[in-house]
């Protein structure tokens, strides 16, 4: 796949912001496995770093402006929720970002437009696109637009605070047994490892996720999991097993 210029604008305009710095967009959609078959190419970690930060100074202040009662506590949790990797990656899936990104052929077999972590650093990046190319107003809508379910979610006090421990109160009352978690994988550097996680019940593989921390991992498999049991009970091992 080749990001030209008529294929980046056909994605500035299927996004509905004002982004005109082609060059810009194509390097946010640029995972940095593809620097493996393109060395010429730039990676998007960079504007991931400032999109992380932009996002959460959005998200923050949208928080602190929509529950003033809520205490600084309160306020943190549903922070995380808001910004978490399978919130921003379901946020990735929504804008069509899994097609749209570049990566190496061997990342792509293993499954990589589907893993949350390249997808949720991809929408930061994105994020920070639109900061430096529109500004910070453009930027907001932007981010309110594309996580509006989750902040839906939460003010209706419905956002999920820990998938593990809802998935335990799911499961646990049905197969009188709780998920076992198990790490299958890691790649990466030392300093930037990414985890892969399985949630298992009696011998069966319900849930996968990824993350930089097992434990984030393991939130993330449980987070799948929990997307099975809402939509999907095929994944599930019969009740009776």
């Amino acid at each position: 796949m080749v990001l030209d210029t008529k294929s980046l604008q056909a994605i500035a305009q299927k996004l509905q912001v004002g982004i005109t710095d082609y060059a810009l967009l194509g390097r946010a959609l640029t995972h940095g496995s593809y620097l493996g078959e393109a060395p010429d190419a730039e990676s998007n970690e960079r504007l991931e770093f400032l999109g992380d930060s932009v996002l959460g100074l959005i998200v923050v202040e949208y928080l602190y402006d929509a529950y003033p009662d809520w205490p600084e506590g309160d306020l943190s949790k549903a922070k995380a929720v808001a910004v978490s990797e399978p919130v921003l990656a379901n946020g990735a899936e929504s804008l069509g970002l899994p097609g749209m990104i570049l990566m190496s052929s061997g990342e792509e077999a293993g499954g990589g437009r589907g893993r949350f972590s390249i997808l949720s650093d991809a929408f930061e990046a994105l994020v920070a696109v639109i900061y430096l190319d529109c500004g910070l107003e453009s930027a907001r809508q932007f981010v309110l637009r594309a996580l509006q379910p989750t902040l839906t979610e939460i003010e209706q006090n419905k956002h999920i605070r820990d998938y593990k421990s809802v998935l335990q109160e799911q499961v646990q009352g049905i197969y009188k047994e709780a998920p076992r978690y198990k790490v299958v994988g890691e790649h990466g550097a030392d300093h930037d490892k990414t985890f892969s996680v399985e949630a298992v019940l009696k011998g069966v593989v319900i849930g996968r996720g990824e993350g930089r921390s097992k434990k984030q991992a393991e939130q993330s498999a449980a987070y799948q999991a929990l997307e099975h049991i809402r939509h999907d009970k095929a994944h599930l091992p019969p009740v009776d097993s």
